[in-house]
């Protein structure tokens, strides 16, 4: 094994040259990549309906094709689905990626060609091992086996040629033979609909293997560690698998699980990554051990564009080239992709943290905000404020949700917060405090409407009870796979729901 684990990593290595290559000449390689998209689907019936034959450049795509979302897309994705072909992209699509989204409980179904399987998907989980290798020269993870905590998959019964699942069950559905081999636990566990039995035959199948590497969404793999740490009375995960070094996530900011996490595997030495991998596409990699940025992938046959924030509710907003963005501001993502995804708003909100390279994080979701008072509180905001707040006053977050409660006769409006405490505060109106001071400090339009309590009076917090986003998420059938908490909603349907289970 030690052999096979030193052939690997020189794989894994050489690929940096080309990562290296597309950090020196950004701006080429995504004109490359738009030239590629736009000549591949011209014959398309997305790409005659505008014009793609005679698009020249990018100023004219951006004039011929308005800016598009699941609901504008969805009558050609339906085609698809019915098995037509040649509809948004040019080569047979057979899987597409069930995603719930997060802002409603009607699912999506996002095409998953053989192209941005291999070339953006795939690619994607190969450099992330290559940054992995490049950084930590002395890895032993390919001696063992990396626990895979994926998503469910289903048979579309509209086509008996196309399947659809989780992008994670799609993308293990489609592995090469080799990947498998370093998969733990196997497909028939891990491709289970249902979540509870599933968690339950992973931790059997897997507590005598030796797991060197995990992957997955940190909420899922939290209930997975601590069901496993139940079975072998062990009081952490390196007492299960000495050999664990390395954790691979997404999906969710990372901060609020890091404490829980370093519970669960008490090491200096274990190497946290985070990944920016959606079912639309695979974007971003933390290139840099103890770093919250991540690079933007931009050779995975993905064009990017940027839409600034504060233009979003423009009637025809413009949006930025990667040459034109600025430092630390909001965009809107807006991507065209090689599943035939065209000026396609992803949802997701990011900042650059560099230029050189491209470097970004994730501030939150276009639609997962609150803005009820003219507040603009993002998920980057709220972030900042539990992280302070927990730092102060002892507390370790499981979970959260937030919304607006409303005017109501002379009393002003706030914010009410629901918080499940792996560890509680030593005090929660300090921690109350703490929180809001620091919304203050990061966000001027929240301190402007607290002053005086005259918009915003002092956060309303509620501790709930161990297990009640779980059973939250269960009641909703969102267990596992990429099923997410809802951070922040601008309405007060999500905590009305909560608190009547409270």
């Amino acid at each position: 094994m030690t052999l096979v684990n030193s052939i690997f990593t020189w794989i894994m290595k050489k690929r940096m040259h080309q990562i290296e290559l597309f950090i020196k000449y950004p701006y080429d390689v995504q004109d490359e990549w738009f030239q590629t998209l736009i000549s591949t689907a011209k014959n398309t019936e997305w790409g005659k309906k505008y014009g793609y034959e005679s698009i020249l450049n990018q100023d004219q795509f951006k004039e011929r094709v308005p800016l598009q979302n699941y609901d504008t897309l969805k009558p050609y994705i339906e085609k698809m689905l019915s098995g037509q072909h040649n509809v948004l992209w040019p080569s047979e699509i057979k899987w597409f990626a069930k995603s719930s989204g997060t802002t409603n409980d009607r699912s999506k179904f996002i095409p998953v060609s053989e192209e941005s399987m291999e070339e953006c998907h795939f690619k994607g989980g190969k450099d992330l091992l290559s940054m992995y290798c490049n950084n930590r020269p002395d890895t032993k993870i390919f001696t063992g086996k990396c626990l895979v905590l994926g998503g469910s998959h289903q048979i579309n019964q509209l086509n008996a040629d196309s399947s659809f699942g989780d992008l994670s069950a799609v993308l293990i559905k489609n592995l090469p033979f080799w990947a498998e081999f370093y998969r733990t636990p196997d497909m028939s566990i891990t491709l289970m609909d249902n979540f509870e039995e599933k968690i339950e035959k992973m931790a059997q199948a897997t507590i005598d293997v030796n797991v060197t590497n995990i992957s997955g969404v940190p909420t899922w793999n939290i209930v997975l560690a601590k069901r496993i740490l139940e079975i072998t009375g062990k009081d952490n995960l390196l007492e299960v698998w000495p050999n664990l070094e390395f954790y691979f996530h997404g999906a969710v900011n990372f901060k609020p699980y890091r404490e829980q996490f370093k519970k669960l595997i008490p090491s200096d030495n274990m190497y946290y990554l985070e990944t920016y991998n959606a079912s639309e596409g695979f974007f971003g990699i933390q290139d840099q051990p103890n770093s919250e940025e991540m690079l933007l992938m931009l050779d995975y046959g993905i064009y990017y564009e940027f839409l600034p924030m504060e233009d979003i509710n423009k009637e025809n907003p413009k949006t930025l080239r990667l040459d034109e963005v600025e430092l630390n501001k909001n965009y809107a993502l807006i991507i065209s992709t090689n599943a035939g995804l065209w000026r396609y708003m992803i949802g997701d909100t990011i900042k650059f943290t560099s230029l050189t390279p491209h470097r970004i994080q994730i501030t939150g979701r276009t639609k997962h905000f609150i803005n009820a008072f003219g507040e603009e509180l993002i998920i980057d905001n709220a972030e900042k404020g539990l992280s302070k707040a927990c730092q102060e006053t002892g507390a370790i977050i499981r979970d959260y949700t937030a919304c607006p409660i409303y005017f109501e006769g002379n009393d002003a409006g706030g914010h009410e917060w629901i918080i499940e405490f792996e560890k509680k505060p030593d005090n929660i109106e300090r921690f109350t405090d703490v929180m809001d001071q620091t919304l203050r400090e990061v966000n001027s339009d929240y301190d402007a409407k607290r002053f005086k309590d005259m918009a915003l009076s002092r956060p309303k917090v509620h501790l709930a009870p161990d297990g009640t986003f779980y059973e939250w998420m269960k009641s909703r059938g969102k267990l596992g796979g990429q099923h997410k908490v809802p951070r922040l909603a601008n309405d007060r349907g999500y905590v009305e729901e909560i608190l009547k289970m409270l």
